[in-house]
C-alpha cells in the first residue's frame, strides 16, 4: 500500500449567507443514515500534452476556486443539522454549527505512482481510499465537503467527500464543473444553481414526510446519524471501459436490427439500458450455480433522476442542486437471464421499468424501504449515469482526468460515467469468488463488437 503523508489541514470558509437554513426534503432525509460519496480524480503529467503548474501553485489555485465555488453553492460549507424543536433535519448554512467551511487537506506521497493508478483495470482499493478525505458524518452535526489535494508520482489526485443529503451523483458533477471552471478562470460557463428544498414536491409531502423519514431510519438523531458506521469489506473492484462502437452494437442487437438491414423489432435502448442489461445478465451468470439457482429471483436496481419530468408538480429545475432521485426496481426469474438471450431478457425487463418510471417517477420515491427486503447477493445496484460527463466537465485548467472513480463501493455495485470518445466507463465492485466470472460473461457479451478494452489509457 502506497504511503501517504498529510502535509497540511486547513479549512476553506467564505461568508457565511446570513440565517440561510434549508430543511431537508423528503428525497434528502433517507441520506442522512448513508451520507457519504468519495470520489478521486487523477491527473497524470503530461498526459494529453498537457503540463501541470507546480504543486504549491496548484494547491493555491485549488483553494481559491473552491472559496469562490462555495459562495455560489453555500449548501457546500454547511453543516447537517438536527433541530429538535421541530424534529427536522436542516442544512446550516450560517456558520453557527461547526463553524462552517470545508476542510481542505495537503497530502503527498512519494511512491503512489500516477501512471500506475490511472491506468491499471483493477482499482488499487486502499491507495484510492487514502486519496480521499475522510467525513465527519457519524453524528449531527456532519460536514457536507471535504477535499485532498495529494502530489502523486508522475500527477496529481483531487479527492472529495460529499454528504448524500445534500448532493446526488448529478450535484456532485454539477459542483466539480463548477469548481473546475473557477478554477481555470471560467465560471461564467456554468449557469447559476438553486438549491431550495421546497421545489421539490411529494404528494402528501412536505415537513412532515420528510420528519416521518428521519424517524424512520435516522430515529436516534442527533447521534448515531450513520447507518452504516463501520468501515466496509474490501472487496476487489475493476474497470471496464465499453467503447462507442459496442455500445451502437449492443443497442441494435437488443432492439433486433441487423447489420443485414433488417428492421428493428423494438424501438433502440438507451446506453444505460444496453449496459445495464450485460452487467445484469453477467452479475447472475456469475453467481449461478453457487449462490443463484435458476428458480430464484434476481433483481436490478437503479435510480433516476427527477428533475424536469412531469410526475412531479412543478417541475423540478435542471438546475436544482440537492439529491432529487428516486428508485427503480426490475425483477427477473433467474433462468432468464441464464438463457442464451438472456442479455435480451434483461433489457426488456429494464425497458419496462424505465417506461414506468417515466410515467411515474415518485411511485417508489421510498426506495430505501423497498429494497430493504431484497436478498442483496441476488440483486445487481447500478450507479451513476451514462450522462455524467466526467472526463469533459473536470478540466481544472490542466487537462482533463486521466481517471476519476467513485471509492465508496460495494458488493455487486456498478457505477457508470461517460467516458471520452462517446464511450462508457463501467467500474464493477464483486466478491473475490464471483469476479472473475463476472469479467468474462461481461466482455464475451462485447466481443462480438469488437475487443473490450479494460484498461485505461493514461496518455
Amino acid at each position: 500500500m502506497p504511503t501517504v503523508n498529510i502535509v497540511e489541514v486547513g479549512h476553506v470558509v467564505v461568508p457565511p449567507p446570513e440565517d440561510l437554513v434549508l430543511r431537508l426534503s423528503a428525497l434528502d432525509a433517507p441520506w442522512v443514515a448513508i451520507p457519504l460519496i468519495q470520489r478521486v480524480l487523477l491527473f497524470v503529467d503530461d498526459a494529453g500534452g498537457q503540463q501541470h503548474p507546480p504543486f504549491e501553485s496548484l494547491v493555491g489555485s485549488l483553494r481559491a476556486s473552491l472559496a469562490a465555488t462555495l459562495a455560489r453553492l453555500p449548501p457546500l460549507a454547511g453543516r447537517v443539522v438536527f433541530l429538535p424543536s421541530t424534529g427536522d433535519a436542516a442544512i446550516d448554512c450560517s456558520g453557527r454549527e461547526g463553524g462552517g467551511g470545508v476542510r481542505f487537506v495537503v497530502a503527498e506521497s512519494d511512491d503512489a505512482d500516477a501512471r500506475r493508478l490511472a491506468g491499471d483495470a483493477d482499482h488499487d482499493v486502499d491507495a484510492f481510499e487514502a486519496l480521499v478525505p475522510e467525513l465527519k458524518v457519524e453524528a449531527l452535526p456532519a460536514e457536507v465537503l471535504a477535499v485532498q489535494v495529494t502530489r502523486l508520482k508522475g500527477g496529481v489526485a483531487v479527492g472529495v467527500a460529499l454528504h448524500h443529503a445534500v448532493v446526488d451523483g448529478r450535484s456532485m458533477w454539477m459542483f466539480l464543473e463548477a469548481w473546475a471552471a473557477a478554477c481555470r478562470g471560467d465560471a461564467a460557463a456554468v449557469a447559476d444553481m438553486t438549491f431550495d428544498r421546497a421545489v421539490v414536491a411529494l404528494p402528501g409531502g412536505g415537513g412532515d414526510l420528510a420528519r416521518s423519514m428521519l424517524r424512520k431510519y435516522a430515529p436516534n438523531l442527533p447521534l448515531e446519524a450513520n447507518l452504516f458506521p463501520s468501515t466496509l469489506i474490501k472487496l476487489p473492484r475493476r474497470t471496464f471501459t465499453v467503447t462507442a462502437k459496442q455500445i451502437h452494437h449492443l443497442k441494435q442487437c437488443m432492439s433486433g436490427h441487423t447489420t443485414s438491414g433488417k428492421a428493428a423489432t423494438t424501438p433502440m435502448s438507451s446506453s444505460f439500458v444496453a449496459i445495464a442489461a450485460v452487467a445484469w445478465a453477467s452479475f447472475v451468470r456469475s453467481k449461478h450455480p453457487s449462490v443463484i439457482s435458476t428458480n430464484h429471483d434476481v433483481y436490478l436496481f437503479f435510480f433516476i433522476d427527477c428533475r424536469g419530468r412531469p410526475g412531479i408538480d412543478p417541475p423540478v429545475s435542471e438546475n436544482y442542486f440537492g439529491t432529487c432521485i428516486t428508485g427503480c426496481l426490475v425483477r427477473a426469474m433467474a433462468h432468464d437471464l441464464l438463457a442464451v438471450d438472456g442479455v435480451g431478457a434483461a433489457s426488456a425487463a429494464i425497458q419496462r421499468e424505465v417506461r414506468r418510471a417515466a410515467e411515474d417517477p415518485l411511485a417508489l420515491w421510498d426506495w430505501l424501504d423497498i429494497v430493504s427486503w431484497v436478498p442483496l447477493d441476488k440483486m445487481v445496484s447500478i450507479n451513476g449515469s451514462t450522462r455524467f460527463k466526467a472526463y469533459e466537465v473536470a478540466n481544472f485548467g490542466w487537462g482533463a482526468p486521466s481517471r476519476t472513480e467513485l471509492v465508496t463501493m460495494s458488493d455487486g455495485r456498478v457505477v457508470l460515467v461517460a467516458a471520452k470518445n462517446g464511450a462508457v466507463q463501467a467500474s464493477v465492485c464483486m466478491h473475490l469468488d464471483h469476479g472473475s466470472a463476472f469479467s468474462s460473461h461481461f466482455l464475451s457479451s462485447l466481443v462480438d463488437s469488437c475487443v473490450c478494452s479494460t484498461i485505461f489509457d493514461a496518455n
